[in-house]
């Protein structure tokens, strides 16, 4: 796998360890799409990413999905302007799809404290979809604010900074085919 010294896309960031190399990922969210696949033989399910980190996650899972779905994007704000979460979320773009009776499957890069999406998961429920389930690539297990669990994830994130396939750093990075530990 490339590293920091061949790889411009990494702005000569040093790069402790490549956990998760492009090949891992896209096997890994086959396997997902097989899973949501099975889950939901029947129904309207409509994939609602939430932006920005999701977005490289969203389109390679609905590829792997077969059956009709919809797909539609979210964007959540509960930083402002700081760097720690205030704990009320802001929708910044709120979809106008109709929710009610269908199947909601709220999609994520990785799954931290948990605040955001148990809040999203609140806000949307209101809105009468027929269930919600949540999915993302990468999970923490230390979300103590979540009361709806990770029904999907694609692998337990390791206690290090992980950037590429949708993780930043800055807004850098997002763009990088596999995912890196940064030094």
């Amino acid at each position: 796998m490339q590293t920091s010294s061949v790889d411009p896309r990494l702005k000569g960031r040093p790069v402790a360890r490549i956990p998760f190399d492009a090949e891992t990922i896209a096997r890994r969210v086959a396997e997902l799409g097989r899973e949501i696949t099975a889950a939901y033989p029947d129904g309207d399910l409509l994939v609602l990413g939430l932006l920005k980190g999701s977005f490289i996650f969203v389109a390679d899972l609905v590829r792997e999905i077969e059956r009709p779905l919809h797909v539609d994007f979210i964007v959540a704000s509960s930083y402002g302007a700081g760097t720690v979460s205030s704990g009320t979320v802001r929708l910044v773009y709120d979809p106008e799809t109709s929710l009610e009776g269908k199947h909601l499957l709220l999609v994520d890069d990785i799954v931290d404290s948990g605040r955001t999406l148990q809040e999203l998961s609140t806000i949307l429920r209101a809105r009468k979809p027929k269930s919600i389930a949540l999915c993302a690539l990468f999970h923490k297990h230390i979300a103590t604010e979540l009361t709806e669990p990770v029904r999907f994830y694609g692998f337990d994130a390791p206690s290090e900074f992980l950037v590429g396939y949708g993780l930043d750093h800055a807004e850098d990075f997002r763009h990088v085919p596999y995912v890196a530990s940064l030094q």
